[in-house]
Order: C-alpha cells, then structure tokens, then sequence
C-alpha cells in the first residue's frame, strides 16, 4: 500500500492532512470548509460516543436534542455570548427559491425572505434556555441535566480537518442547577470525565485547569480545560467545562421558587467535546509509517491475514482461525479475518499497519504444523511468535500492554516538553521549540495579549491548586503568585 506522503520532520502540516485522507478517515467536501467523515474514522468517533455517552448517562445525565436553527434575537440577549461568536455565525434569510428569469438557473425568492433571521447553532445556549424556561418553575424541576449530540456549524476562514472545520460534530451539555455550589460541582465532574476519556480511552495524559479571561468561553464566569500536547510540541484544547453563573438564567429569566417560597435565578453549566479529539488521537500517537490508534478506540484491534499458496491451504487455515475469532469476540475484541484473494499478504501487512490496527496476527502452513502465529505489534513495529494455546488471553494482555504503553509514551513525550521558565528572553527562545510552558504571569489582559502578539503563545491553563509560589511576571516584572502554562495552539 502506496505511503507517499511527508514524514513529519519534513513537514508536519502537511503530514496530518495527507494521514488523514490517505487512511481513509476523512476529506474535504465540495462546500468550503466542510469534511466528509468516511466510514473508517466514522467508527472511530462512534466509539468516542459510546464510552463517552456511557460516562455521562452515569453520571445521571439524559439525551435530548434541539433545532439547529436558532432566531437571531436570542443572541442579543446575552452581551457577551453574541460578541464571542458574531464573526462565526452563518445566518438564514429566506425560505424558498425559484426559477431565474432567463431560465438558466434558480435563485432565491425574495418574496420569501424570513420575517426573523435565524442564526444556524455555532452552540445551543440560547436557544436551550427560552427552553428551560418552560420547563423549570420550582426547586422540584432542578436539576436539569442534558446533553445532545449533534453537528454546529461556525464559518471558519482557516480549515483543517479535524482540527477546525465550518460544520464539526460534538456533544454539548446543559445542565440547570439550584445553588451556585451544586453548578461549579457539575463543572468540574465533567472536567474530569472528559480527563479521564482522554487518559483511559485515548491514552493521551492532560493537563487541567482554567481558562484565563482572554481565553474563556463567551458567556462564561470560568472556564475549565483540559488541554493536550501534540508531538509538533503544540498544545489542544480536547475539551472545556464552563461555570455559566446566572448569565443565561436571567438573559432568558429562567426562575424558580426555592425551598423558602423566593423567586430566584437558576445556575448554570454548560460542556463539550467535538470531532477535534480526532485530530488529537492522529498527532498525539501516529508516526512516519502511518495511524497509531489507542485499542480501545481502533475499528479492527486484530487484523488475522492467512498466507497461502493454494486454495486448500486457505481451506485448513481457515479452519484453524474459526475458534480463535469466537475465541477473541467472546471477549470482546474486534478482529478482522482477511482472506481477500485480491491482494497479497505483504500489501494487507501494508494496509493495517498505515490504518492503525494495534495487533497484525499473520498465519501460515508452518504455523499450522506448530501451532503457532506470528503476531506484529502497530505501537512499537515488533514481532513475536506465539502459541495459539490461550491466544485470546494473550491478545487481551497485549492489547492492554499497547494502551498503556500509548499513554506512557505521550506523558513521557509531555515531560520532556515541559519547561519553567523565568525570564522574557528565556521564554522566546523556549517557545520556539515547542511544548508546554510554566512562567508567572501578572494576570492581566494586557499582558497575555502582548504576549500572544510578540510570540503566538497563549496562557493554555491555570493549573487547579498548583504550581503556587511568589514570582514575577516574565514580560511585566510584576508580582505573581502562580505559575501557568503557556504554549502555540492549535
């Protein structure tokens, strides 16, 4: 199977699109900005779903869903969350089309135009809230917890796929609370579902924390991140848990009568991941040779490929692979037997090692004498031969030694991508590498701009309950009492 692409020394942009189309996960549309999620990287995110929806129903949250069209006057009822996504929204103005005079085509019908414009969802806040409002009259109806899976569309200029597209999917929670404790409380447990969907599912170690104010979520009172790094040495944002107060509450004045018979304003979360963990997953673990995908989340996480010479020897290889495949399913290991006749052993080796496939199991005549296969691992390139006696306990111990070793790689690769840093001339030269960086900052606006305008850093998070210790800011000299992570995003 062709590989022709950039390794990612030579060109790492380049590396992750050309990954991307040519392992079949995704490719752009004919709508600008737009991808087309083939059925390979469509089971991927299916199995991102799953784990996660799981995680959330858990955690007592329900699925709902609500319209992608939201009218253009509920964004003017909450300031800042109109000024944060005014510049992404993609707006409908009519409702029909019609034949062009001269025959030749169609355009709208002006006869048609909308009486309110409505804004296609960049993110369902309000549209949510005019909802709860009907739902929510006393403490009895509180808490509201849910979530929706569903596609946004934010009119991107710069696309990639993956990692920012004009429509993308993701699941977006809303929950509604009684006291301002119970709210931050729901912040932070999904904070740390989502830590911990990227940890254990994705094998990609991050770092919590908040957001600083430049950064936060439009609407926001606190924002809080996880936030990955990538082997370019950039940083993700892979998921964010926001602290809405009672901003939404009372734009839309969703009230209720309290245990002590008083009118008050709900509180208010809201969350999400998208498609971008995708993209996260390809940079975090793939190298020059193509996908390295975590087995939790891989399609196919054994591939069995027969080598043959004649039709009767795939016959008995068959036969022999038959108990191994109910053997493996029982445990609820994905496995693929390919007997294509149309492609050669050594080009399907080929296939499921740039796809990703974490376990290659290879069979032949002579490991029919000896009871044997040859099994090839995707994480680390080695191969092993092995007893097919209790060979589905061994591909369960291998398949977890492979996540764990994901996971162990990319915190190793974090480590030694981290650095304290304590002066300005310092940090340029550190930004330039990559990686996360621990420096004071002054905490003001200003500051953090002019940072992000001389380098292209910015302040990724605010550790939780860290890196606390009297210091001066890098750029200003002004007293600090924390240090906070810095780095170039995507």
């Amino acid at each position: 199977m062709a590989k022709d692409f950039p390794t990612r020394e030579e060109n790492y942009s380049q590396w992750y699109n050309d990954l991307v189309i040519k392992a079949d996960l995704a490719e752009s549309s004919a709508v600008r900005g737009c991808m087309v999620i083939k059925p390979y990287g469509y089971s991927i995110w299916e199995k991102m779903q799953a784990a996660l929806d799981k995680m959330f129903k858990e955690t007592g949250h329900q699925n709902a869903y609500f319209p992608l069209f939201i009218p253009k006057s509920f964004f003017n009822r909450e300031a800042n969350h109109v000024e944060g996504f005014a510049k992404e929204c993609a707006v409908v103005t009519h409702y029909r089309l019609k034949n062009s005079p001269d025959g030749k085509g169609i355009e709208v019908d002006e006869d048609a135009k909308l009486e309110e414009e409505l804004i296609v969802r960049p993110t369902s806040e309000t549209i949510i809230w005019d909802t709860y409002k009907k739902w929510i009259q006393s403490y009895r109806d509180l808490p509201i917890l849910i979530n929706q899976w569903a596609n946004v569309v934010r009119w991107e200029m710069r696309t990639r796929l993956f990692l920012r597209t004009t429509e993308f999917l993701w699941q977006e929670g809303h929950t509604a609370h009684e006291t301002k404790e119970e709210a931050i409380k729901e912040t932070e447990q999904m904070l740390n579902i989502y830590a911990e969907f990227a940890e254990n599912w994705m094998a990609i170690p991050v770092l919590k924390g908040t957001k600083s104010p430049n950064e936060r979520f439009a609407g926001a009172i606190e924002t809080y991140c996880i936030e990955a790094l990538m082997q370019d040495g950039k940083a993700l944002q892979a998921g964010t848990s926001h602290f809405l107060g009672q901003n939404f509450a009372k734009a839309f004045d969703v009230k209720f009568l309290s245990k002590e018979n008083k009118l008050e304003y709900v509180w208010a979360t809201s969350w999400g991941v998208s498609t971008r963990l995708m993209g996260a997953i390809i940079m975090a673990h793939s190298d020059d040779k193509g996908l390295v995908l975590p087995p939790k989340l891989a399609p196919i996480q054994v591939a069995i490929v027969p080598i043959y010479r004649k039709e009767e020897q795939l016959e008995q290889i068959t036969e022999k692979v038959k108990p191994i495949i109910e053997a493996l399913t029982k445990r609820g290991i994905r496995v693929k037997y390919d007997d294509r006749n149309t492609y050669k052993p050594g080009w399907k080796f080929s296939e499921y090692e740039f796809k990703g496939v974490p376990v290659r199991m290879a069979i032949g005549p002579r490991d029919l004498e000896n009871n044997t296969v040859e099994i090839a691992r995707r994480d680390t390139l080695e191969k092993d031969i092995l007893q097919i006696t209790d060979i589905d306990l061994k591909i369960e111990h291998l398949l977890e030694k492979i996540q764990d070793n994901l996971y162990q790689k990319a915190l190793s690769f974090r480590e030694d991508n981290t650095f304290k840093v304590d002066t300005w001339d310092e940090f340029k030269k550190v930004v330039e590498k990559g990686g996360f960086i621990l420096a004071h900052w002054d905490g003001t606006a200003e500051t953090e701009q002019k940072i992000k305008d001389e380098t292209k850093a910015t302040i990724r998070a605010i550790p939780l309950n860290e890196y606390f210790e009297e210091g001066k800011c890098i750029l200003t000299g002004k007293p600090s009492k924390q240090r906070v992570y810095f780095a170039k995003a995507y």
